[in-house]
């Protein structure tokens, strides 16, 4: 690779070309429980979609292996390279080109994180209501994986706030996508295909992104009830309402006790519920006035009460947000306790009882120990899986993962399939859709150098 690294200078200085040792361990893995760290032959650190283009021209011509990294935050080994390959990290590409209030969009380039972007926007009272659990996340990375999180159920996904797109295709050739405006119906839509992708047809430089008018008025509304059927049979009737709510999180009782012990959070439960208690609806609802919450919550209550709940809690403001906190960090503490692997499978939410039921017998019948919560208004349920033995735990989660597609569902929800959940999403997917993919795969990478290994081989 002396050659390589060579042409990598002159592109885009030495400072910013890590080679041997100077590639620190963090650049080897992303958050994947089960996919192997490995040092990249090149790291190679761009400032300019300019860059890129040439790096990944060069890369096309000699056949090198090329992956995309932002924060390294992922779930599914989606940016992890070969130990041939050049890993390109956008930690250089971090600024925020433009918040434009009168069109309520962002133009940032691929390494803002969601943090800075949050900060940025908040000068302007507006807002990016994609919060995938993880705020020093990148945009990039974002757009790669299509990244969701707990707001969904009113916002979407990032596929449905990404506006445009300006990307590196697999021969260097650089395309801009989409723009400043909300529909159109001018030829394929690229912006799309792109979203989710994974890094393997693209890499994206600069993402358009929607904002929205910052909304200060929020409350946390917490019920437990004794099994998940009465939390999934509320959850239809709560969206039917009007309400509108932010969040529908369902969480197990044992992902409950996790969550809360690892952040010490005291939610004032008393016993006599928690002893009753099997299953938990946390709803986050936001208003523009605190009389319009006031009067939100009183009905949510209302309803809650007659849909079943053992109790309703209006947690104070700091308990809420500690609460929603402790949630989303749901995944370190499971791997705090030594959990071997993580599904975010999404099913049709009216099936969510049939498909959790299955999980039930599938994990007594493999002695295996399986917990969850999750995105219960839009059926994106996350499983926390313990079985050390990879065999049996292979025959889980395939089983699992069959139980979910037959059902409507479909593999990942949200942290996408990466080389961690490959084997399962080749093994079920329907070998006509797996062919179309790769030809797409080729229209944009022809020497098929873009993330080699992750979803497709």
């Amino acid at each position: 690779m002396a050659d390589a690294q060579q042409a990598l200078i002159d592109i885009v200085g030495a400072n910013d070309v890590l080679v041997g040792e100077a590639i620190g361990e963090d650049y080897h893995r992303d958050e994947a429980l089960t996919t192997v760290a490995t040092r990249p032959a090149v790291v190679v650190r761009p400032g300019s979609t300019d860059e890129v283009s040439r790096i990944v021209q060069f890369a096309a011509e000699q056949g090198i292996a090329i992956t995309a990294r932002g924060s390294g935050t992922g779930l599914s080994g989606g940016c992890v390279a070969s130990e041939q390959g050049i890993l390109v990290s956008f930690e250089r590409m971090d600024q925020i080109l433009e918040i434009d209030t009168e069109n309520h969009v962002a133009v940032v380039q691929a390494g803002v994180t969601l943090e800075q972007l949050d900060a940025a926007t908040a000068e302007h009272d507006l807002t990016y209501t994609v919060y995938p659990g993880e705020y020093s996340a990148s945009l990039g990375g974002n757009v790669a994986t299509n990244a969701g999180g707990m707001r969904a159920v009113k916002y979407g996904v990032t596929r449905h706030q990404v506006l445009g797109l300006e990307a590196v295709l697999g021969t260097g050739e650089v395309i801009r996508t989409g723009g400043k405006f909300v529909k159109a119906t001018t030829g394929y839509d690229l912006t799309q295909l792109i979203i989710g992708s994974e890094g393997t047809l693209a890499l994206a430089t600069e993402a358009t992104l929607k904002l929205y008018p910052r909304v200060h008025h929020h409350a946390t509304v917490l019920a437990p009830f004794r099994v998940l059927t009465e939390v999934t049979n509320a959850v239809p009737a709560i969206v039917n309402s009007g309400i509108g709510p932010v969040i529908l999180e369902y969480i197990d009782l044992l992902s409950m006790a996790g969550i809360t012990a690892a952040a010490s959070l005291d939610l004032g439960i008393p016993q006599d519920i928690k002893d009753e208690a099997l299953a938990y609806l946390v709803v986050v609802l936001e208003q523009r006035t605190a009389d319009r919450l006031d009067q939100d919550v009183e009905e949510l209550a209302t309803q809650l009460a007659e849909l079943g709940a053992l109790d309703v809690y209006v947690l104070p403001s700091s308990a809420g947000t500690a609460l929603i906190v402790a949630r989303e960090r749901a995944f370190w503490a499971g791997k705090a306790n030594g959990m071997n692997d993580i599904i975010d499978m999404v099913v049709p939410r009216a099936q969510i009882p049939e498909y959790m039921a299955k999980v039930a017998e599938l994990a007594e019948g493999t002695a295996s120990w399986v917990t969850g919560c999750g995105h219960v208004g839009d059926g994106n349920v996350h499983l926390t899986v313990f079985q050390a033995d990879p065999d049996v735990r292979y025959e889980l989660m395939r089983g699992i993962f069959e139980t979910g597609m037959g059902l409507g569902g479909a593999i990942s929800g949200e942290h996408g399939i990466g080389t961690a959940k490959k084997r399962y999403f080749q093994e079920l997917t329907d070998p006509a859709k797996l062919a179309l993919m790769q030809r797409i795969k080729v229209a944009f990478d022809p020497a098929g150098i873009l993330n080699p290994g992750v979803l497709l081989d």
